[in-house]
């Protein structure tokens, strides 16, 4: 790709920013949603565990196969299908009959998002070539990101309350067809140098493990963590992360680079977005059904409570992308665990009848941590690695978050599952309390993984893959 001018690379960035905020709006609307979802289809908590994880674990299944497809046929190219996917997906959502095409629609969204936001990442860190002006772009893509959260709930709340919980999937469409317009127009191609070969079989494997973990996960309380079914997709999910590695290491064009883990800041990254991803996902599921189910709020009362934490989420995205931008990602992670850690034991001890004030204030806390996270995941994933792999790179990073939420979603949905009225909160204490480790993690890894080592090791892993590829494409 040329050199870009300054207005170009600007328009890049906002219609990528438009992907993002379609993609951050559908996640915080459906959650506002799903207490309606529930009386109109008489489902159970588990139920309505599926249409949050059927989407993010379609997503996190597939977005490496699309920054492979991305790198190797046009990252435009796969923008915008993924873009006339999701549009597509979307409307069918609000047609859905029954809660089981409404799953398997969510399904088919996530295949279009998973061409959406690692692509865009990768179409932003190829425009952006100046490492402060990319990380300021980063801040950027990240307030979006918070703001979209902070709108969800607003607009979900007065859609569900006023249309129907079906009206909430319209936003997608034209947004989705504008964003598809302005690709051809401003969005220059590019590709990989060396085009990339699909791994059927890695695919494959991420498939059996991440579908047969979730699995387990969520139905394990319902049919018995000892059931042979539940024990048996534990086995198969560990057994696929085995078979995993091992098929990867000795293929010549991996669906994961393995070799991207000699980085530690890309490792790093990686579990950092799986911690930090899972506290929010947490957050968005936990807090929508305690506002609407235990506290009884229509659906507009629970957007707007939940508005503090989504503005905060923005306002520190941006002081998350001038911190790296200005000092690098060390500092933004460090700060970033210590109030997810505190407003998870806010609301550890949550009752039926606890004071807005209290709520907002935890809310306020746990947003920052939020907003301070995502800037530095993005930028220590890309630290060393070659332009050239960024699709895949990105993609890696983007799954982390994925396979975040998704587990977020399974872990705390199935330890407040057989829980209503006060015995849901009383459940819903050590659901926070898991939510509080994730923050705890999120610094430890943090501290690990932004070192003077660890950045050392990035470098040096990041010549040794560029070799490669050079090597192997003479």
């Amino acid at each position: 790709m040329g050199e870009l001018s300054a207005r170009r690379r600007q328009l890049v960035l906002v219609i990528c920013c438009m992907s993002l905020f379609i993609f951050g709006i559908d996640v915080t609307i459906v959650n506002v949603a799903l207490p309606s979802l529930q009386r109109n289809f008489h489902s159970s908590v588990s139920d309505m565990q599926w249409t949050i994880d059927a989407y993010t674990l379609v997503i996190a299944c597939l977005l490496m196969l699309s920054g492979s497809l991305a790198d190797r046929f046009g990252r435009r190219r796969v923008f915008q299908i993924g873009l006339s996917v999701f549009s597509i997906a979307s409307l069918l959502c609000s047609i859905a009959p029954g809660l089981g095409w409404l799953v398997a629609f969510r399904g088919l969204q996530a295949v279009g998002g998973s061409m959406m936001n690692p692509v865009a990442l990768s179409i932003i860190v190829n425009t952006f070539t100046d490492k402060k002006e990319r990380a300021r772009a980063m801040g950027v893509w990240g307030s979006v990101f918070g703001l979209s959260l902070a709108l969800g709930p607003v607009i979900g709340g007065v859609l569900v309350s006023g249309i129907g919980w079906r009206s909430i999937f319209w936003i997608n469409v034209p947004v989705g067809a504008a964003a598809i317009v302005l690709t051809q127009l401003y969005v220059p191609e590019s590709k990989a140098l060396r085009a990339r070969r699909i791994d059927p079989f890695g695919q494959a494997l991420v498939i059996v493990m991440l579908a047969s973990l979730t699995y387990a996960i969520i139905e394990g309380r319902n049919r018995g963590w000892h059931s042979p079914l539940i024990l048996g997709l534990l086995v198969l999910s560990a057994v696929a992360v085995a078979a995993l590695i091992a098929v990867e290491l000795h293929r010549r064009e991996p669906l994961i680079d393995v070799r991207f883990f000699r980085s530690a800041p890309f490792a790093g990254a990686t579990m950092t977005a799986v911690a930090a991803f899972a506290a929010l996902g947490s957050f968005l599921f936990l807090n929508t059904l305690y506002l609407q189910d235990i506290r009884h709020y229509s659906a507009f009362e629970a957007g707007v409570l939940t508005v503090p934490m989504a503005l905060m989420l923005f306002i520190f995205a941006r002081v998350s992308g001038h911190l790296v931008g200005k000092h690098g990602p060390r500092r933004p992670l460090l700060l970033a665990g210590p109030p997810l850690v505190v407003g998870a034991l806010l609301l550890a001890r949550l009752t039926p009848h606890t004071s807005l004030v209290y709520l907002i204030v935890a809310y306020l806390i746990f947003g920052a941590g939020c907003g301070l996270v995502n800037a530095p995941i993005s930028t220590t994933a890309m630290s060393g690695m070659p332009l050239d792999q960024s699709g895949v790179a990105g993609a890696v990073a983007s799954t982390g978050r994925q396979v975040g939420s998704s587990l977020g979603v399974a872990v705390t949905g199935s330890i407040v599952a057989v829980g209503t009225g006060a015995t849901f909160v009383s459940a819903s204490h050590a659901a926070w309390i898991v939510v509080a480790g994730c923050g705890v993690a999120v610094c430890l890894v943090g501290l690990i993984s932004t070192g003077e080592w660890a950045m050392g090791t990035a470098s040096r892993n990041g010549v040794r893959i560029d070799e490669a590829s050079r090597t192997s494409t003479r």
